[in-house]
């Protein structure tokens, strides 16, 4: 059985919930679903969903290095949208963070986030080959 690796982020919420912002175990990585807060607490993009997306997709990003995987690994994103007129945003974001590594993709649209300022979370499954 392969060693559980917790990667966080140092947010208080993982503490305070008690959930990391990647597991790896062996070749899989899962990110925990992430939003655009940056390290000091404050939100990236107020407004715009698609600077919201690019920011969370870079700080995957981060993650998945961390984890000694990158988002060229990703095989899954699940994306939860606020509002759904904002999707093309959302998914302009997803293009330029993946291009042709093109992982199967979901985007669902949902009533409300923790705070009514996040438009956007996103979690990626990925597998390190």
């Amino acid at each position: 059985m392969s060693a559980r690796m917790l990667i966080s982020s140092g947010t208080e919420w993982e503490a305070k919930v008690g959930y990391s912002r990647a597991v790896r175990i062996g070749p899989h990585v899962w990110v925990a679903g992430t939003t655009a807060y940056d390290d000091h607490g404050r939100l990236v993009g107020p407004g715009d969903a698609y600077a919201q997306a690019s920011f969370i997709f870079r700080k995957i990003g981060k993650a998945l290095e961390r984890a000694g995987a990158s988002l060229q690994d990703v095989v899954r994103t699940r994306m939860f949208v606020t509002d759904m007129t904002r999707q093309h945003d959302v998914g302009r974001a997803h293009f330029e963070a993946f291009g042709e590594v093109r992982p199967v993709a979901t985007m669902v649209g949902i009533p409300a986030l923790v705070e009514p300022a996040m438009l956007v979370e996103i979690e990626v499954d990925a597998y390190v080959a």
